[in-house]
């Protein structure tokens, strides 16, 4: 078990959020399915941010990575980005997300940790 140098944000999707995917065609090869909000929540996704000590902190992360993490919830529907939005504003995100702050990371594997930059894929 280690303790990792990061807080983190679990960010679970919202109805308009749902909606918004059930509204994308579905692939044939059924990559794309329609899915309950309740599906979609149970899986969140985790974005792990520089370790931080207050609410405040969490705040103003969140301020500077919102539309990143908009952008890539949206893209895992829409890679292209055809259907997206067309103004994509905090409002907006935080209407489509809950987000909750994480402080502690703890990582229970044994294995070692494995990145991949997500930017250069």
């Amino acid at each position: 078990m280690k303790l990792l140098n990061r807080s983190a944000f679990v960010v679970l999707p919202k109805e308009p959020f749902a909606n918004w995917t059930n509204s994308l065609d579905v692939d044939a090869d059924g990559l794309h399915q329609c899915l309950s909000l309740e599906e979609q929540r149970r899986e969140g996704t985790v974005y792990l941010i520089e370790e931080v000590n207050s609410e405040a902190d969490f705040s103003q992360v969140l301020l500077q990575q919102w539309l990143h993490i908009f952008q890539n919830e949206l893209s895992a529907w829409d890679e292209l980005g055809d259907y997206w939005p067309h103004e994509l504003t905090y409002e907006l995100f935080k209407q489509w997300f809950d987000v909750y702050p994480q402080i502690m990371t703890i990582d229970l594997s044994a294995q070692p940790l494995m990145m991949a930059n997500l930017d250069e894929l």
